[in-house]
C-alpha cells in the first residue's frame, strides 16, 4: 500500500512540475517500456528512439492522468501502445520486425554455437507469436517479457484478473502449437 501511496505522490509532484518527480518516473519505468518496445520493434536504436517519444508523450500528458484506480504504469504502458501503433501504421517504407526477447540479448563474448542456436529458437519463437491470436501475443509479451504483475496486465489491457489468466493460459497452449508447427514437429 506505500508503494502505491509513494507513486501517486510521486506523480503528483510531476503533475505539478517537480523535474526531479518526472526524472524519477522516467528512472523507475523506462526500462519496461523500453523492453516493451524492444518486443515489437526489431531496430534498438530505432526502440531508443520511440522509448524517448513516449516519455516526451508522457510529460506533455501527465495533467491528463487521474489514477480512479489504475496504477500509473497501465496508464503509461497504454501510452506506449498507442504510440507504437501509430509509428507502425505510418512506417509503411519499412519492414518492422518484433524481437520479442529483447531481455535475453546475448552477451558480445558468448560461444558462436550459442549464438547461432538462440538465434534460430529466437526466430522459431518471433514466428510462433505471430501465429497465435493478438490479445493473447500481448498478454504473454507483458506478462513474461516485460514481466509485469497480472493486476497490473489487466489494468493496462482492461480486463479482469480472470481474463488475462485465461488469455495467459490459452495463449500459452497456443504458442507450444504454433513452435512446434514452425520446427516441423
Amino acid at each position: 500500500m506505500e508503494a502505491i501511496a509513494n507513486e501517486a505522490n510521486l506523480v503528483k509532484r510531476a503533475q505539478e512540475g517537480e523535474v526531479n518527480a518526472v526524472g524519477e518516473l522516467y528512472d523507475r519505468y523506462q526500462p519496461i517500456i523500453f523492453r516493451y518496445v524492444r518486443t515489437r520493434i526489431y531496430d534498438h536504436q530505432l526502440a531508443q528512439d520511440l522509448t524517448g517519444e513516449i516519455f516526451l508523450r508522457m510529460v506533455e500528458n501527465l495533467g491528463s492522468y487521474r489514477a480512479m484506480g489504475v496504477p500509473f504504469v497501465a496508464w503509461l504502458y497504454r501510452l506506449a501502445h498507442n504510440h507504437l501503433v501509430n509509428h507502425i501504421r505510418k512506417e509503411t517504407a519499412h519492414k518492422i520486425e518484433p524481437l520479442t526477447a529483447a531481455a535475453s540479448l546475448s552477451h558480445p563474448d558468448s560461444n558462436p554455437i550459442t549464438l547461432v542456436e538462440g538465434k534460430i529458437e529466437l526466430q522459431q519463437l518471433l514466428q510462433a507469436l505471430e501465429r497465435i491470436d493478438e490479445q493473447q501475443r500481448e498478454v504473454l509479451i507483458l506478462r513474461f517479457l516485460v514481466e509485469m504483475p497480472l493486476q497490473e496486465v489487466a489494468d493496462a489491457l482492461g480486463k479482469t484478473v480472470a481474463a488475462v489468466k485465461t488469455l495467459q493460459h490459452r495463449g500459452v497452449l497456443a504458442l507450444r502449437v504454433a513452435m512446434r508447427w514452425e520446427m516441423g514437429e
